[in-house]
């Protein structure tokens, strides 16, 4: 069934793959992590010091890529004297042949503050004082996913990468498996920590775009996941070396909706996201990773230079690419 496409209805589906599609996001989405220890009720909160992000993509035919960053011209991304200094890079490499989608993510963040930090220096003020500052906790992510749409009629790109316009009302079950490489290293004097994290989950989504008129629409998915994560740590303290390796199961929850506008050449629109995911670390502890976060964009869709479309025409006739 993976090797067999299933023809595309045009009258549901406009193509635009032999453009160029240029688009600018903007969402405020943070990486804010929340790890409560149920045995003393403590809770720390950290999360790094940019509230808005920036990813420029361009896409053609199957491939597509984004490269994101934090900008400090953005309010809340320049807070350096408070929540001390932030750095944010982002980059993403996705391929959609016929049904399936593959995607490549990179992704690093360097420098966290405690979100609570009244709750642990007494007399904190906020607006103030400075936070407690992180600057040296780095998180980075080496990660793919392998999509698969069940419904031909139901574009995927449209709601993600906007290679097409969806013409008529549908849906699709799109199950997807997230793995990836994470990594969480810290180091204060002599002292270091590092976690090596091999995360693996089943999202199973479903996806529905409502067109309201020919270039206007509204796009909804939810999606419940399960995983498995193993995690390998080293810790560093007065030059003693510990090692700790743990089985965590991980579930989740994502959803959002988005409103759009498409025409032959313009691609905006807006709209909400949210993730609820956790796993228990050990006995006492919880630890979660909640984000609901707004976004819009803007693309235009250009026509292709006529030596590009040659060569990715002779290309595509050499791998058997239609």
């Amino acid at each position: 069934m993976g090797q067999k496409e299933k023809a595309k209805d045009s009258t549901f589906i406009v193509s635009y793959a032999d453009k160029f599609v240029v688009k600018l996001n903007v969402d405020t989405q943070t990486d804010t992590y929340s790890l409560r220890n149920n045995f003393d009720g403590t809770n720390l909160r950290i999360a790094p010091n940019n509230n808005y992000r920036l990813f420029l993509s361009l896409d053609y035919q199957f491939l597509g890529l984004s490269i994101g960053f934090s900008p400090t011209f953005f309010p809340g991304n320049n807070e350096d004297d408070l929540k001390g200094e932030s750095s944010f890079s982002d980059f993403r490499f996705r391929a959609a042949l016929g049904q399936w989608v593959q995607g490549f993510q990179i992704s690093s963040i360097k420098g966290y503050y405690v979100e609570n930090t009244r709750d642990f220096v007494p007399g904190w003020e906020e607006g103030i004082d400075p936070y407690i500052q992180l600057s040296n906790l780095t998180s980075r992510i080496y990660g793919m996913s392998t999509s698969y749409v069940f419904n031909p009629n139901f574009s995927f790109r449209n709601v993600l990468y906007n290679t097409e316009w969806q013409k008529k009302s549908a849906g699709s079950f799109i199950p997807t498996v997230f793995y990836s490489y994470d990594t969480f290293s810290y180091e204060l004097d002599d002292d270091k920590s590092k976690e090596e994290i091999f995360p693996v989950r089943l999202s199973l989504a479903y996806y529905y775009t409502v067109v309201m008129h020919e270039n206007w629409f509204i796009a909804t998915n939810l999606a419940p996941s399960l995983g498995v994560r193993f995690s390998k740590l080293k810790l560093t303290v007065n030059d003693i070396t510990t090692h700790e390796n743990s089985t965590d199961f991980t579930t989740a929850l994502e959803g959002g909706m988005q409103i759009g506008y498409a025409s032959r050449k313009i691609v905006f629109g807006t709209g909400f996201t949210f993730d609820v995911n956790g796993y228990n670390e050990g006995r006492f502890n919880v630890v979660k990773n909640n984000k609901i976060y707004g976004l819009i964009y803007f693309g235009y869709r250009l026509n292709t230079p006529p030596f590009i479309d040659r060569a990715y025409n002779k290309f595509a006739d050499k791998i058997g690419i239609q």
